[in-house]
């Protein structure tokens, strides 16, 4: 696994592409050094956690470098306000846009599924690129639920590729190596405007040339 490459860094916040495989933050079961551990030993100060990204998934996360800036952007996701923009290669052939409006609820297991009494939630896509078996989708969600977008993703019959919860057995999805979900940019205000892009690393785009 590739260490997180640094996307941006002022004296306000830090921006990473994290790689698939590494947990953002510590958890119990939980192998290897979480992001947040690894990026506070390197640069010898504390960081302030602000959002999460799956484990299994890369791409872009950003933290606080203080207490102020770190209320701002929690505020930013919480108000829905961060616009979130993510790469998703998925089983199947899908055609043209839609918006998946299907609340989801957190069973025992950590994994969640659409339910009637679950919380909103709200995921737009657009297809990018037909491949081989599969279809490459631009995917925003529009809430910010755990496992939101591959919960929906899966819900509409094409689970992400590389999915060991999601998608209907044999998992992994499509024998894929790794997640094929990918954070590739994110706005959000924090005093000034901030716009961040990671483009997707080796791992994910030799598995996409692939397809």
């Amino acid at each position: 696994m590739s260490p997180a490459a640094a996307v941006f860094a002022d004296e306000k916040l830090l921006a990473v592409s994290k790689p698939a495989g590494q947990p953002t933050i510590p958890g119990r079961g939980e192998i290897g050094e979480a992001l947040v551990t690894e990026l506070e030993r390197l640069r010898g100060g504390k960081l302030f956690v602000v959002h999460r990204l799956d484990r299994e998934a890369s791409g872009l996360v950003v933290f606080a470098k203080d207490a102020a800036t770190h209320r701002l952007l929690c505020a930013e996701f919480e108000g829905r306000r961060a616009r979130k923009v993510y790469l998703a290669v998925v089983a199947g052939r899908m055609e043209g846009e839609g918006l998946v409006d299907a609340p989801l609820r957190e069973f025992g297991s950590g994994r969640v599924a659409p339910s009637a009494d679950g919380k909103p939630c709200r995921t737009r896509w657009r297809v990018e690129n037909p491949l081989r078996g599969s279809t490459l989708l631009r995917v925003e969600p529009l809430t910010g639920r755990k496992h939101q977008i591959r919960a929906h993703l899966s819900a509409l019959g094409h689970p992400i590729l590389g999915d060991r919860r999601y998608g209907p057995p044999p998992r992994p999805v499509g024998g894929a190596a790794r997640l094929m979900l990918h954070a590739l940019s994110l706005r959000v205000e924090a005093g000034r405007v901030y716009e961040f892009r990671a483009e997707p690393p080796p791992d994910f785009a030799a598995i996409l040339a692939g397809r």
